[in-house]
C-alpha cells in the first residue's frame, strides 16, 4: 500500500508539473467585466499576485507525498469537538432563533428566519478526487449527512474539493427541495444531482428565494478541480440577508486586498462574518490565495462586521501552520484592530450560537 501511495504521489506531481507548465496569462474578455477573461476568471483589480508555480512546486511535491502517508496528529484546544449529545442539545435549545453551528472547516449550519442554510458542505473523510488518498480530516464533522436537519439552501464559495464535496452534496436528503446558490460555472454539479433549484450568480448579482436574499461578492482566491483547467469557474463570497434584516457574510477562502473596503461601500454592515483563517503557511505558496489570520480579520473589519467567526482551522491539515498558531494570531490580530474580545468567536466543532445583532 505504501508503494502504491508513493507511486500515486509521484505520478500526481508529474501531471501537476505538466498542467502548470501549460498555464497562460489571461486576456480580458471584450464587453465583459474585468474578472471575465478568455481563460476563465481572475481576481479583482489590485489583488496581490500569487508566486510563480516554479516557486511553489517544491512544497507542492512534498505535500503530495505527505497526503499519501498517515494523518499527522494535531494539538487542539480541549473539547475541540463536542459530543453528539451536546450538538443536538445546542440545536434544540436555540430552535426558532437565528443561529450558526460550526460543523467543521468552512461548513456551517445557519438558521435564518426559519430557513436552514448549509455552507460549503464537506462531511466526508477526504477532500480529494481519488479516495482514500488526498487530504484527510483529523477530526470528524459535528454531524453526518443523515443527522442534518432539513436543508433549504446550500451555498458554495468555490470549486476546491474541501468546499465542493460531491459525495456530500449527492447524498443530502430531499435534494429536490433544496436551492443551491453557487458562483458561475458550478451549477452543473447540482443539476446533475437533482437539486430543486440552482441559481448561478456573477459577482455583484443578487437573487432572492423564500424570503432570503443572496448576493455574490468579489473575493480574492482561485478555482481548480482538474489538472488541466484553472480558474474555469468563478469563486465568490456571499452576503446573506434575512427578511428581518439579519446580515451574514460568508467568505469562503480568501486573501486580503483593497476590494473588501470597496465592497463595503455597496454592501457593508454585517452581523457576523464567517472567515477562513487557516492554511496560510508557507507564504510562498499561500500568498495571494489564503490570508494570514490578522489579514482575514481585516476583511471583516473592512466590511463593517460586528462579530468575526474563525473557521477553516482545526479540521484538516492543508498548509504548514498548526491550528493553535492560527487561533493565537486571530486573537492578537483582533486586539490590534480594536475588535472587542467578545466579538472574536472561536467555536467548538458542533457548537451553536445565537447570531448577534449590529
Amino acid at each position: 500500500m505504501t508503494r502504491f501511495k508513493n507511486l500515486f504521489a509521484l505520478t500526481s506531481a508529474a501531471l501537476l508539473l505538466l498542467a502548470l507548465a501549460g498555464c497562460s496569462k489571461p486576456v480580458q474578455m471584450p464587453g465583459n467585466p474585468w474578472h471575465h477573461t478568455t481563460e476563465g476568471f481572475r481576481n479583482p483589480v489590485g489583488s496581490p499576485e500569487r508566486n510563480s508555480w516554479t516557486d511553489r512546486l517544491p512544497w507542492l511535491l512534498n505535500k503530495f507525498t505527505a497526503f499519501a502517508g498517515p494523518v499527522e496528529k494535531q494539538v487542539l484546544p480541549p473539547g475541540h469537538v463536542l459530543p453528539k449529545k451536546q450538538v443536538f442539545a445546542g440545536l434544540k435549545s436555540t430552535a426558532g432563533q437565528n443561529t450558526v453551528t460550526w460543523l467543521g472547516h468552512m461548513t456551517a449550519l445557519l438558521r435564518l428566519d426559519g430557513k436552514t442554510i448549509l455552507t460549503d458542505p464537506w462531511l466526508t473523510g477526504h477532500a480529494s478526487p481519488v479516495r482514500p488518498l488526498g487530504p484527510k480530516r483529523y477530526v470528524p464533522p459535528a454531524l453526518t449527512v443523515d443527522e442534518l436537519p432539513p436543508i433549504d439552501f446550500v451555498v458554495i464559495s468555490h470549486s476546491h474539493f474541501d468546499h465542493l464535496d460531491l459525495p456530500t452534496i449527492e447524498t443530502l436528503k430531499n435534494r429536490h427541495r433544496i436551492t443551491a446558490m453557487v458562483p458561475l460555472g458550478l451549477g452543473k454539479y447540482f443539476r446533475e444531482r437533482g437539486y430543486g433549484k440552482v441559481i448561478e450568480l456573477d459577482w455583484e448579482k443578487s437573487a432572492a428565494s423564500q424570503g432570503i436574499n443572496f448576493t455574490a461578492l468579489p473575493v480574492i482566491h482561485w478555482s481548480k478541480r482538474s489538472l488541466f483547467a484553472t480558474n474555469d469557474t468563478l469563486w465568490a463570497g456571499w452576503a446573506i440577508e434575512g427578511k428581518n434584516g439579519a446580515r451574514i457574510y460568508f467568505g469562503g477562502d480568501a486573501e486580503y486586498g483593497p476590494v473588501y473596503a470597496d465592497i463595503a461601500k455597496r454592501h457593508g454592515g454585517f452581523d457576523i462574518a464567517l472567515l477562513s483563517i487557516g492554511a496560510f503557511l508557507p507564504r510562498i505558496v499561500m500568498n495571494g490565495a489564503h490570508c494570514v489570520p490578522e489579514d482575514c480579520l481585516k476583511i471583516g473589519h473592512d466590511l463593517r462586521t460586528k462579530v468575526h467567526l474563525a473557521m477553516h482551522w482545526g479540521t484538516v491539515q492543508l498548509g504548514d501552520d498548526p491550528p493553535l498558531q492560527a487561533l493565537k494570531r486571530f486573537m492578537t490580530g483582533g486586539k490590534a484592530l480594536g475588535i472587542a474580545a467578545k466579538n472574536l468567536w472561536v467555536m467548538k466543532i458542533g457548537e451553536t450560537r445565537i447570531l448577534p445583532k449590529r
